[in-house]
């Protein structure tokens, strides 16, 4: 996906998020997000978009205001909610077109770039929105591009070295033979993990794998990120493997 892709979907999946809220009741627990309702989420998620509209516009995090609390917007209203959820997405979105995808920015990451922001809060989106349809009873969908870049930026992240600064038992991980295949069936997408030196790496690739893993693109997205259970996709070889890796790398 290219930069005003991520501009693009940014704003659908939250308005796609707001259509979700119609006549919903915001006290509905989300177990993908323990502890939160779906009106948190929701907050949680406009919070987020506000936050990194600040980080685009001034290069750099809004010091100790955390637009991420839920406390930041208390109205009980889906309706007003969902407003405030798409006004949030726009704006940030306008601030990143004007931006354009290589101004530097503080960022968790080597990626210093609006071009990041936009890819994380585009996907962060997405995936919340699954976590409320979900919590409400909802079919949830994404676009294929969405879900194999979803996928890709997950991948990426997961094998970022500094997860074993912070966390050090992700090298527990490591060891011989240990390799994992995803293999979408409803389109060309696989991705090999490779866990077998002294760092996860992953690559498109089709290859023999000590565990693989086969379902449509989303099932895999979801079970990847611990929406779904690993029982939604097939699961040929080593599932120890497999239930060990996504134990160890997660995020969002």
């Amino acid at each position: 996906m290219d930069y005003n892709q991520y501009c693009d979907q940014l704003v659908a999946q939250a308005a796609l998020l707001n259509e979700h809220l119609a006549d919903a009741d915001l006290s509905t627990p989300v177990p993908s997000c323990p502890g939160w309702n779906v009106g948190q989420l929701v907050r949680h998620v406009g919070g987020a978009h506000r936050e990194a509209e600040y980080v685009v516009r001034h290069g750099q995090a809004p010091g100790d205001d955390d637009f991420r609390d839920p406390t930041h917007f208390t109205d009980s209203d889906p309706e007003k909610l969902g407003a405030w959820l798409v006004e949030g997405a726009q704006q940030l979105a306008a601030a990143l077109r004007v931006a354009g995808p290589d101004r530097a920015v503080a960022t968790p990451v080597a990626d210093q770039s609006t071009k990041f922001i936009a890819r994380r809060m585009t996907h962060e989106t997405a995936m919340h929105r699954a976590d409320a349809a979900l919590a409400l009873g909802l079919e949830y969908a994404v676009e294929t591009e969405v879900a194999r870049d979803t996928l890709d930026e997950w991948m990426e992240l997961g094998a970022l070295p500094l997860h074993f600064e912070v966390h050090p038992w992700m090298r527990e991980l490591l060891g011989p033979g240990r390799t994992l295949h995803f293999h979408a069936t409803d389109t060309d997408a696989e991705w090999l993990v490779d866990l077998t030196g002294d760092r996860i790496v992953w690559r498109h690739a089709r290859a023999k794998a000590a565990v693989a893993a086969r379902g449509t693109v989303l099932d895999l997205l979801l079970v990847i990120y611990k929406r779904r259970p690993v029982e939604t996709v097939e699961v040929i070889g080593d599932a120890d493997l497999l239930d060990f890796y996504l134990e160890r790398v997660s995020f969002g």
